[in-house]
C-alpha cells in the first residue's frame, strides 16, 4: 500500500440529494478505486436532522453517518453493478437557506491523516474554500486539483444587485482557487476563467443509461418501434434551470409549433410558478413531479429539449444521448462537449429552435457507435481526469514534495526558494486565513453564523472532540 497514491475527494453534497455534486464525485471515487491501484477516500458533508429535512427529498433522513453510507453504497452498486472499494468519511456541514447550498464547518482537511495527504480533489473548489479557516490545502496535500461544477456567476447575476455581486464573486473565486489549488479543471468554458485552469469534461454517464441505449439499438435492429412519445425536459424545477427561456420560446412560436406537446418533469421551489405560467400562456405543456431519469416512463420519448444556459455540463443531456434520444439544446459553451454526437442539435435563436424541434420529431435518432458510447462512459471520463490532472503516472506516489512544504505550520516562508510569486501567494493565503478567522468578516461575506467550528450536536454525531476540547 505504501506505493499507492492516496486520493481524497471532497465534495459539497451527498445522496439522497440528487444534485451533480453528490452524484458525479461518487462515480469518480468508484471508478478511480475500481482497478485497486489507488487508495480513494470520498469526503462528504454530514447534516444534522433539522438540515436533512430541508435538503433531502421524500422525507429521507439518517440517524447516523453509517446509515447514510449504507444508502449511498446501495444506490451506487445498483447502478454500477460492482461493489466499490473506496472509503467514505463525513465532515460537519450546515445548509445555507439563502445560497441553497451546504457549507463546510471547521477545518475539514483534518479528516485526512498527514501520512495519507497525497492528492486532494476539491469538487467545487471555490465553494469549499470561500470560508475555509484552517490548514492551507496546498500545505496539507502534495497536490490539490479543483473541479469546477457550477456557474456561480450566472446564478448570482439573476439575483438583486446581481451584476455587482457577480463582479465581487468573480475576484473572490479567482483568489481562493489560486491560493488553494495547484490545478483547476473546468468542465466547460461556461465557467469563469480561473488561474492554472484547463477546460475538460471529466464527467461520465451512469452505466444504467448506456445499458438502456444498447437495448434501444437492439430493438431498433429487430424492427421494433422504440419511440412512442414526443418531447420532454427533466431538471430541477427552478427558473434558473431554463424553464423561463423554454416557456418564452414556446409562447412566441405557438403558431409555428402548432400541435407540439412538451412534458416537463421536475421538483423544486418554483414548481407551482412554472405550472401557473404555462397555464397562463395557454401552452400545450404538461408539468409532472421529478423522478429518476432512468424510470421506464422516459423510455418512449424520442426528443429531449434542454434550454438551460446556467449548467456547466448538463448531466441529463448526457443521459438522454446515452439512451439514444435526440437532444435539442442551445448553442452554448456548456453544450460544446455534446456537439460531437450526431443526435445533438443546437439552435442559435427562436427560428433555429423551431426548425430543430420539427427536424428532431420527424427523423429517427442515429445509432451511437461503440466509440461514442465509450466517450460518454465513466471509464473514459476517469481517463480524461487522470490525464488533465496529471495523475496518470501509474498511480505512483508523488515523489518530490516541494521543499517549502511544512506539515507542522500553516505557512512556511523559507529562504530556500527566493520566489517572489510564492511569497506573494503565501501572503495572500495568510490574509484569507486571517479574514476567515474573524466572525464579523465571515458573516459579511455570507458565511453561516458560528460555522468556524462544529457545534456539540455535530461533534456527537461524527465522533469529533467537543468544541471546548478542540480549542
Amino acid at each position: 500500500m505504501d506505493n499507492k497514491q492516496h486520493i481524497a475527494i471532497f465534495t459539497t453534497a451527498s445522496l439522497p440529494w440528487m444534485t451533480g455534486t453528490a452524484v458525479n464525485p461518487l462515480f469518480r471515487a468508484a471508478y478511480l478505486a475500481k482497478n485497486g491501484q489507488a487508495i480513494v477516500t470520498l469526503v462528504l458533508p454530514w447534516l444534522s436532522l433539522k438540515d436533512q429535512h430541508l435538503v433531502y427529498p421524500s422525507n429521507i433522513t439518517f440517524n447516523s453517518p453509517k446509515e447514510q453510507e449504507y444508502h449511498i453504497r446501495q444506490w451506487l452498486e445498483e447502478r454500477t453493478g460492482f461493489a466499490s472499494g473506496f472509503e467514505i468519511c463525513f465532515y460537519p456541514g450546515k445548509f445555507s437557506t439563502d445560497k441553497r447550498s451546504i457549507l463546510a464547518v471547521g477545518d475539514i482537511t483534518e479528516l485526512i491523516p498527514d501520512e495519507l495527504a497525497d492528492v486532494a480533489v476539491l469538487e467545487e473548489p471555490e465553494h469549499l474554500t470561500w470560508y475555509h479557516h484552517g490548514r492551507r490545502w496546498k500545505t496539507k496535500f502534495h497536490r490539490v486539483i479543483g473541479v469546477v461544477h457550477t456557474n456561480y456567476l450566472e446564478y448570482v447575476k439573476r439575483e438583486k444587485n446581481g451584476r455587482l455581486q457577480a463582479f465581487l464573486l468573480k475576484y473572490i473565486n479567482n483568489w481562493v482557487t489560486h491560493i488553494y489549488c495547484h490545478k483547476v479543471i473546468r468542465l466547460s468554458a461556461a465557467t469563469q476563467e480561473l488561474p492554472r485552469s484547463i477546460v475538460c469534461n471529466v464527467h461520465g454517464v451512469n452505466p444504467k443509461f448506456l445499458d438502456i441505449g444498447w437495448k434501444v439499438q437492439e430493438q431498433q435492429q429487430q424492427g421494433c418501434q422504440t419511440f412512442t412519445k414526443g418531447a420532454y425536459y427533466i431538471g430541477k424545477m427552478v427558473w434558473s434551470k431554463g424553464y423561463k427561456e423554454l416557456l418564452q420560446l414556446l409562447s412566441k412560436n405557438q403558431e409555428q409549433l402548432a400541435g407540439f406537446q412538451l412534458d416537463l418533469y421536475g421538483s423544486g421551489e418554483d414548481s407551482e410558478e412554472v405550472k401557473h405560467a404555462a397555464k397562463k400562456l395557454r401552452l400545450t405543456v404538461n408539468v409532472y413531479p421529478g423522478r429518476d431519469h432512468a424510470d421506464p416512463q422516459f423510455l418512449g420519448y424520442k426528443v429531449f429539449i434542454n434550454p438551460s444556459t446556467t449548467d456547466v455540463v448538463c448531466t441529463t443531456t448526457a443521459e438522454a444521448l446515452a439512451m439514444g434520444k435526440v437532444v435539442v439544446c442551445a448553442n452554448h459553451p456548456s453544450n460544446e462537449f455534446f456537439k460531437q454526437f450526431p443526435n445533438c442539435r443546437t439552435y442559435e435563436d427562436e427560428a433555429g429552435f423551431v426548425n430543430q424541434v420539427h427536424e428532431a420529431l420527424s427523423s429517427n435518432p442515429a445509432p451511437l457507435t461503440s466509440e461514442q458510447q465509450h466517450v460518454l462512459s465513466w471509464e473514459a471520463a476517469t481517463a480524461r481526469f487522470l490525464r488533465v490532472a496529471e495523475l496518470n503516472t501509474a498511480y505512483g506516489k508523488i515523489v518530490a514534495a516541494p521543499s517549502y512544504r511544512s506539515r507542522s505550520r500553516f505557512m512556511s516562508l523559507t529562504a530556500t526558494l527566493p520566489n517572489i510569486k510564492k511569497y506573494m501567494e503565501d501572503a495572500s493565503a495568510f490574509i484569507h486565513f486571517a479574514a476567515s478567522g474573524i466572525e464579523a468578516t465571515r458573516r459579511a461575506f455570507g458565511a453561516i453564523p458560528g460555522s468556524m467550528q462544529p457545534d456539540e450536536e455535530q461533534c456527537r454525531e461524527l465522533g469529533l472532540p467537543f468544541p471546548q476540547l478542540r480549542h
